[in-house]
């Protein structure tokens, strides 16, 4: 994890945090999670009300899943098709419920390389169908979790998984809004953490906080 280069390392239990002589960088270890360090030390909130939900729009292919998920979007479809757009249907029921992109990792499909198959406009706003269906009571899935846990990004290897902190410039408005409220990435996203990695990782996350505060790692 640090590119070969020697760096002064302190173990706390299941803490880890890695700090070089030219710059902090670190990671910190929770079981066989690698975490970027600046999950903790940055700021983000979402405002939706400034973006507009680019991030439903902008980029090369739709939002990454997992194989269960791909089943699950198979079998939400007729559920949620009176919530999709005319043409998202269209490009659902020609392609599919998933596809396989440029990296040959399944993703949602997107309209013309624009918004996801599951977006929808409100107010001029870009909103997800499938949490909308979700919070109607209609289907019991919020949405993929790599929309959820956003700007976190989770990559599985053999031995570990590894969080790391997205940056997209078309985030800056939540960055800036994170800063004037003072909500690090990772209590942002406390209910995504806790769906997908449980409340335990959690209290666990919020213990390595203070440990890395009590070290003057971050403020």
């Amino acid at each position: 994890m640090n590119n070969g280069q020697t760096g002064d390392v302190k173990y706390l239990g299941y803490l880890r945090v890695i700090k070089k002589k030219t710059k902090l960088e670190g990671v910190i270890q929770i079981d066989d999670k690698i975490i970027s360090l600046e999950i903790f030390e940055k700021r983000f909130v979402c405002d939706l009300g400034a973006c507009k939900g680019d991030c439903c729009v902008e980029g090369e292919s739709g939002a990454p899943i997992d194989d269960k998920e791909a089943k699950i979007l198979e079998d939400l479809y007729p559920k949620i098709k009176s919530y999709l757009t005319p043409k998202a249907i269209e490009v659902i029921e020609k392609q599919g419920a998933w596809v396989v992109d440029f990296e040959n990792e399944k993703v949602t499909p997107i309209i013309e390389g624009a918004e996801c198959v599951y977006a929808y406009y409100e107010d001029a706003t870009c909103k997800c169908a499938i949490e909308k269906a979700y919070r109607e009571g209609v289907i019991d899935f919020m949405k993929p979790i790599s929309c959820h846990l956003y700007p976190i990004r989770a990559q599985k290897y053999p031995k570990f998984e590894a969080l790391n902190y997205h940056l997209w410039g078309i985030c800056n408005k939540a960055r800036v809004l994170g800063n004037k409220l003072g909500v690090p990435v990772f209590k942002f996203l406390k209910e995504p953490l806790i769906r997908k990695y449980g409340e335990a990782f959690y209290e666990e996350m919020e213990v390595v906080e203070k440990e890395l505060k009590k070290q003057g790692v971050i403020k």
